[in-house]
């Protein structure tokens, strides 16, 4: 797609994040809490563990409050029962629209998630409205100006089906269940991993202009403000000047 930057795209995305860090550690905690208490405190048998603590790590969120949010969820025994749920709507200008939520009250979220989408333009879709539009894929990003060849001939043999990249940042794609072992593989050659975790890639995207980009952000602001939103995918992409229009350099 001319003049689209898809890296451009998450790296504003992650300085969007990064404002708003009290909101995000409070996000990661319950999910590293939830983890320890369905599948106990030890990362090394507990995979799902093992990756929202890594999540955790690489956006710096402090060891301490990792370790107390492991403790809290081997320390709890009754009381809330949390459980994933996903759901899917429609935004502006048509774009398809995933909500990962990790909640102990379907109709609380189910309720907040559908307001959201209604005073934002959206609709809430029902269940494989959208779905079919995406992939789930596990992606590990690398720190700027690393070696693309070299990077998927060290990550081959652990999992790595791909490799791609703009404006010198790469994503080495593979299975999800892959992540930790392709991770662990490009780190044992030097790479430096930026961040490693299991996505939804949208099949095909629809590119949006400086006043679609604009509402289709207040959306999904107003989604990833819920607390039980884990995180939020879409098929929107924008080009770099639209970015900077918006958003500024």
């Amino acid at each position: 797609m001319a003049g689209h930057s898809k890296w451009a795209n998450i790296k504003h995305r992650k300085g969007r994040q990064d404002a708003k860090r009290a909101v995000l550690f409070s996000k990661l905690a319950r999910a590293i809490t939830v983890a320890s208490k369905l599948g106990g405190p030890d990362p090394d048998s507990n995979a799902t563990l093992a990756q929202a603590i890594q999540a955790a790590k690489d956006v710096s969120m402090p060891k301490d409050n990792i370790e107390r949010a492991v403790a809290k969820g081997a320390a709890t025994t009754e009381g809330e029962n949390f459980e994933n749920v996903l759901y899917e709507g429609y935004g502006p200008e048509g774009i398809a629209i995933m909500v990962e939520c990790l909640t102990d009250n379907r109709n609380r979220t189910a309720a907040e998630v559908r307001h959201a989408f209604s005073r934002s333009g959206g609709s809430l879709g029902t269940d494989g409205s959208v779905a079919y539009m995406f992939t789930r894929v596990g992606e590990v990003q690398l720190a700027e100006g690393a070696d693309e060849d070299e990077a998927l001939l060290a990550a081959a043999d652990a999992g790595a089906e791909d490799i791609s990249g703009e404006d010198g940042v790469l994503v080495v794609t593979c299975e999800p269940g892959a992540i930790a072992p392709v991770r662990a593989a490009l780190e044992e050659h030097g790479f430096t991993v930026e961040r490693s975790e299991s996505v939804l890639r949208p099949a095909n995207t629809i590119e949006l202009d400086a006043d679609g980009l604009e509402k289709v952000m207040r959306l999904i602001d107003s989604l990833e403000e819920l607390d039980d939103v884990q995180k939020v995918s879409s098929n929107f992409v924008a080009s770099d000047a639209t970015m900077e229009a918006v958003y500024g350099g």
